[in-house]
């Protein structure tokens, strides 16, 4: 099942905030950050990590 990263972002960020009611500022870090983790040259060595 191929889901769309920006899609993926968006549900984890609302169940995190319905869930755990952390700082927007918070949320909004972790989500930027993970997005451009996704798309930076760690990406593979992560993909590797979660895979195996």
């Amino acid at each position: 099942m191929d889901v769309p990263l920006w899609f993926a972002l968006l549900a984890v960020g609302v169940l995190g905030v319905k869930l755990i009611r952390p700082p927007w500022w918070l949320v909004a870090v972790i989500l930027l950050g993970g997005y451009l983790l996704a798309d930076s040259l760690l990406a593979p060595l992560i993909d590797n990590a979660i895979t195996k």
